[in-house]
């Protein structure tokens, strides 16, 4: 069913703001562990340590002294992405796809100059776009190469696939596809498409557009009833090793399909925002209690499997 309402949504049990905070994030989620989260740089690394592959870090600028050389630090790179360290919500970020010499070109086909781009990492190092106004550092990063397996659902830039795990289990997961309106970014406040996604198949299940049913990709067309995910769970097992390597009992783990490198863990949220409910058109309430009845000593494969095989169910 393409359609969803707030009130059908509470009738199946939808988490709210309150008890995702005090219910879930405040009970499950210990502060000092944050930083590991909301640090992108952090979570690349422990990442790494676990053997997790990540999105490659071509530079970070740290002071506003530094950005007299962004020509020569930017010089190597054709198409980047430019994010804050303690950025949320897609605040911040810039996708250049190619570029002509210092004019850089954004997935819109707007071109930004190279002062454009001074500029916007002095208001990232700033604090513009982070965690509560703080001092941050702006990371340029590999742009992920798009997978043509994609194409049809995602108008120039990359989708991602967002699942949220609790306590270890992924309790249920979708994919943001770029649309034009959203500046070829997945972010769904920005107009990014919402795909709810089958915990055991990795199938498309249901859609939205700011929170309104679609059934074919707005710029594309093509109908989202046909999108699989590969590798399926080889992505559900990235999620689930991101809790081993927080200690985070309720996160979001975002990540992308590479064509060459395959599933990248993007980023970590300790506050997964909760629109993922729409797009799958179901609640998490009793997912998050059916998991409060098992004993909960699995590895990350079992909790996998346990998740794919009955959690999927619910």
């Amino acid at each position: 069913m393409w359609f969803t309402s707030f009130f059908k949504l509470q009738q199946q049990g939808v988490v709210g703001m309150n008890y995702r905070n005090i219910e879930l994030i405040g009970k499950y989620n210990v502060r000092s562990s944050y930083p590991l989260v909301d640090n992108k740089l952090i979570t690349k690394k422990i990442a790494q340590e676990v053997g997790i592959a990540v999105t490659e870090l071509y530079a970070k600028v740290e002071s506003q002294s530094e950005l007299k050389n962004l020509h020569d630090i930017l010089l190597p790179y054709e198409n980047f992405v430019i994010k804050p360290n303690h950025g949320s919500g897609g605040k911040g970020i810039i996708v250049i796809t190619h570029r002509d010499g210092d004019h850089f070109i954004k997935a819109s086909g707007d071109v930004l100059t190279l002062e454009d781009l001074r500029r916007h990492i002095s208001n990232t190092l700033s604090g513009l776009y982070s965690l509560g106004g703080r001092y941050d550092i702006a990371i340029i990063e590999k742009l992920v190469v798009f997978d043509p397996m994609f194409k049809k659902y995602s108008y120039e830039g990359v989708p991602d696939i967002r699942i949220i795990v609790y306590r270890g289990y992924p309790v249920m997961a979708m994919m943001r596809c770029p649309t034009r309106s959203s500046d070829g970014k997945a972010n769904l406040h920005q107009g990014a498409v919402g795909v709810g996604i089958d915990l055991k198949s990795g199938k498309a299940t249901n859609a939205v557009v700011r929170d309104r049913p679609v059934l074919k990709h707005p710029d594309t067309g093509y109908d989202f009833s046909d999108l699989q995910i590969p590798h399926w769970e080889e992505i559900l097992n990235i999620a689930s090793l991101s809790y081993d390597m927080t200690g985070l009992g309720y996160l979001g783990a975002d990540i992308v399909f590479d064509k060459n490198m395959g599933p990248l863990l993007l980023e970590l949220n300790a506050r997964p925002g909760l629109a993922i409910q729409i797009a799958n058109d179901k609640g998490l309430k009793s997912r998050i209690k059916f998991v409060d009845e098992q004993k909960l000593t699995h590895t990350a494969k079992e909790r996998v499997d346990f998740s794919m095989n009955n959690i999927s169910l619910i």
